[in-house]
C-alpha cells in the first residue's frame, strides 16, 4: 500500500512543495522511504539526492526570477556546501552506518527545536 503509485506521488506532492519552500523536505523523505516504505539508509540518502536536484533547481530558478538571490551571499555557501558535501561523502564510506544514523537523527532534532523556537529578527 505504501509504495502504491497514488501514495508516492501524494508523498512526492508534498515534499516537493516543503522543498519549494526551503523547509528541508529532504529529510522528510530519507525518514519516509526508511521507515514507512522500508528502504535501506544508503539507497534512501541516493534517492532523496535524486528527488532534490531538479526540484532544488526549479526553486533556485524561480527565486532568481523574483530577484531575491543575493549573490555575495549565496556563492560562497554554495562552494563551502559543495565541498562539505564531497568530502563528507567521501568519510560516509569509512563510518558505520549506526552511526551516521544517529548523526542524522541528531541533526534533525536540532533542526526541529531551531524551527520551533526560532524568532526573527528585527531588521
Amino acid at each position: 500500500m505504501l509504495e502504491s503509485f497514488p501514495v508516492a506521488l501524494a508523498v512526492s506532492t508534498i515534499l516537493g512543495f516543503l522543498a519549494g519552500l526551503g523547509v528541508g523536505g529532504g529529510s522528510l523523505l530519507v525518514l519516509w522511504l526508511t521507515l514507512a516504505v522500508g528502504i535501506d539508509h544508503p539507497q534512501a540518502r541516493i534517492m532523496n539526492l535524486l528527488f532534490f536536484i531538479p526540484a532544488a533547481i526549479i526553486s533556485c530558478l524561480f527565486r532568481w526570477k523574483q530577484g531575491v538571490l543575493d549573490y555575495k551571499k549565496v556563492l560562497p555557501a554554495v562552494l563551502a556546501g559543495c565541498i562539505a558535501a564531497g568530502l563528507f561523502s567521501w568519510l560516509s564510506r569509512y563510518l558505520e552506518l549506526a552511526f551516521l544514523k544517529k548523526i542524522f537523527g541528531i541533526l534533525l532534532l536540532i533542526t526541529g527545536l531551531r524551527e520551533i523556537f526560532y524568532k526573527q529578527k528585527n531588521t
